[in-house]
């Protein structure tokens, strides 16, 4: 299976648990990888034959930079339903790193990653 792949896209967003986290906001990254047959689109060079990951990636940062989340894992979901609406998309895996989670011990980061497929 062929692959598209966004990573690192980095968006200022509201999402925690904790109220500082929501008045004051936080930096979230985010990778996306998605799974399709991109054979149509290396033979016909058509933007109708694949997935506009331009626009996908904007629909991404507007998810995150959009309504509050407590958990990563409902932004994870958000964003897998929004590919998923992709119909050439069999699969995705997506996930949101937080790297700046409030942890009682030192740690680069929290991420969530969640994986869905249409079959």
């Amino acid at each position: 299976m062929d692959r598209i792949a966004i990573t690192g896209l980095e968006v200022f967003g509201h999402h925690g648990v904790l109220p500082h986290e929501r008045e004051l906001g936080q930096r979230f990254v985010i990778d996306v990888v998605l799974g399709l047959d991109l054979t149509a689109a290396a033979s016909s060079d058509d933007l109708a034959d694949t997935v506009d990951y331009g626009q996908l990636t904007a629909d991404v940062a507007a998810i995150v930079g959009g309504d509050p989340a407590d958990l990563l894992e409902s932004v994870a979901g958000r964003i897998v339903d929004r590919c998923l609406r992709e119909t050439k998309v069999d699969h995705v895996e997506v996930t949101v790193h937080k790297p700046a989670a409030p942890l009682p011990a030192a740690a680069r980061e929290v991420a969530v990653t969640l994986r869905r497929s249409r079959t």
